[in-house]
């Protein structure tokens, strides 16, 4: 597990890889990821939007920016937390990840979040750093 806090906002990430969707022969390997936003602060978050760069064992980097976080625009109170589950495909067995969610503060404060970086490595092989 990778854990991250930032303005009283725990991150706490999960990875997997999934076998049954990965395909090596045809360089497709797939990890699920599950994510854990923590309001540790003592006023209600917003995220609503993030951004994250995804990078290959051959160092070919992706961003990725979108709206919230699958589909939806969670508003965190204190002591609550909002867990979701995505994926990330690569065409190497290893990689990682990491970003950042841009969240709202009660009061209208513009936060940025930081997402820990995590390592996406195939079970059973050499890691290597990305």
């Amino acid at each position: 597990m990778y854990s991250a806090t930032s303005h009283g906002i725990r991150v706490t990430v999960e990875p997997r890889y999934l076998e049954e969707e990965s395909d090596p022969r045809k360089e497709r390997f797939f990890w699920a990821y599950t994510v854990e936003i923590a309001n540790e602060g003592d006023a209600p978050v917003q995220i609503v939007a993030r951004h994250w760069i995804i990078t290959d064992q051959r160092g070919k980097r992706e961003d990725v920016r979108g709206l919230g976080v699958v589909g939806e625009q969670p508003r965190i109170g204190p002591g609550s937390s909002y867990t979701y589950t995505s994926g990330c495909p690569l065409t190497t067995p290893s990689g990682i990840m990491a970003g950042t969610y841009d969240a709202v503060a009660e009061d209208g404060r513009q936060l940025t979040v930081e997402i820990p970086a995590f390592s996406l490595d195939v079970p059973g092989t050499r890691h290597s750093l990305n």
